[in-house]
């Protein structure tokens, strides 16, 4: 179902003008704070009119300036996650969970509760109250709640936000879960490239209420002109993988992707399910000449392609790994010594353990993320 968005709405000093279209899957909205994400989420969701434009999902209409079409946020079937739960106190997970199942006419009712529970991994909470609910228990109860109420469009504002490192692992798996399992788009808002890297299948990027790119959230992140926008210190690569099999000796998992054959330390995952792997340039080491006697495992050949024009000691290099894009973050005193230019063929090196379980994802349908 495709979701297309022109609007534009001034709030204050504050200039809101974007337009993007995005399919299905989840659809993130990354920018800094302020540059207008939860105000574009907002009038998606028809808590906020703009002052021009239009909003559709599908063959559904929700907003068009030009032509007096407003319609009302309780009419318009999107579900809404807020940074925190905002369940009812009063009331059961159970009974919050059904009052989600209100707002679905009976006619239209898609997702069962017993297939909501198990999607979300919920059964076990059903008789409590919120208040004796972890944050990642009463956000996933939140999910559950907005699903039921059988929305053509799910939209999630920043709903790790207030969750500590711990409970973000936790719920994490279940956002990748709902993406691949249910049928219901989803905008989730984000400032976290982390986060973005493993659960994005569209990016949008905003910037001061604009646009400043928007497409499949892997170009995006490899854009080198887009690095003061999406974050120098995250920027990497996102690899699509293949796990070919365990050597069990060593405790590593071997996976394959079009650039080659990667060595991390053991994924408890069958051989054949797909990854998506995020390499941060920061990680990524380049030689000229095939390196020997390392410890590092994984070893890529590639050659450059781009390298970023900013000034300063840091340049960062794209790389071209038989079609798979690697990112590579370097002094600019490596680049004259190495004499690195586009055309320049080198090879990469990763160490293994720069993978670590906080960024690894889990199974997917189409991909997963490292």
């Amino acid at each position: 179902m495709m979701l297309d968005v022109d609007v534009k709405r001034r709030l204050g000093t504050f200039a809101l003008d974007a337009r993007f279209t995005a399919g299905g899957g989840l659809t993130a909205l990354f920018g800094r704070s302020g540059s207008g994400k939860t105000s574009l989420v907002n009038i998606i969701a028809g808590l906020l009119r703009p002052d021009r434009g239009r909003v559709s999902v599908g063959d559904a209409t929700l907003v068009d300036c030009e032509r007096g079409i407003f319609v009302p946020r309780d009419r318009r079937r999107i579900g809404y996650v807020f940074q925190e739960g905002r369940l009812f106190p009063h009331l059961t997970v159970r009974q919050n969970l059904l009052y989600g199942r209100w707002f679905a006419p009976r006619s239209e009712r898609r997702d069962g509760l017993d297939h909501v529970l198990d999607l979300l991994g919920i059964e076990a909470l059903l008789d409590r109250r919120p208040g004796r609910l972890s944050g990642g228990e009463k956000q996933r109860v939140a999910i559950g709640r907005a699903l039921l109420a059988n929305p053509s469009l799910l939209l999630m504002d920043e709903p790790l936000a207030s969750l500590d490192e711990a409970r973000k692992a936790e719920i994490l798996p279940y956002i990748e879960r709902l993406r691949d399992e249910s049928k219901v788009p989803i905008v989730y808002v984000s400032h976290s490239v982390a986060e973005v890297a493993r659960l994005a299948s569209t990016m949008v990027l905003l910037s001061d209420g604009a646009v400043a790119a928007a497409g499949p959230a892997a170009e995006i992140m490899q854009r080198l002109d887009l690095f003061p926008l999406t974050g120098r210190a995250e920027a990497g690569a996102i690899v699509e993988a293949t796990v070919e099999g365990h050597d069990d000796a060593f405790g590593l998992t071997v996976l394959r992707s079009r650039a080659g054959s990667w060595r991390l330390p053991r994924l408890d995952l069958a051989p054949g399910t797909r990854l998506r792997m995020r390499v941060r340039a920061r990680d990524v080491l380049l030689a000229t000449a095939a390196p020997e006697h390392l410890s590092a495992l994984n070893v890529i050949e590639g050659v450059v392609t781009q390298l970023s024009e900013a000034a300063g000691p840091i340049v960062d290099v794209r790389l071209d790994c038989s079609g798979e894009a690697l990112l590579a973050r370097v002094t600019r005193s490596s680049v004259d010594r190495l004499g690195l230019r586009p055309g320049t063929r080198v090879h990469a090196v990763v160490k293994s353990v720069a993978f670590d379980r906080r960024s690894l994802g889990g199974p997917m349908g189409d991909a997963a993320d490292v």
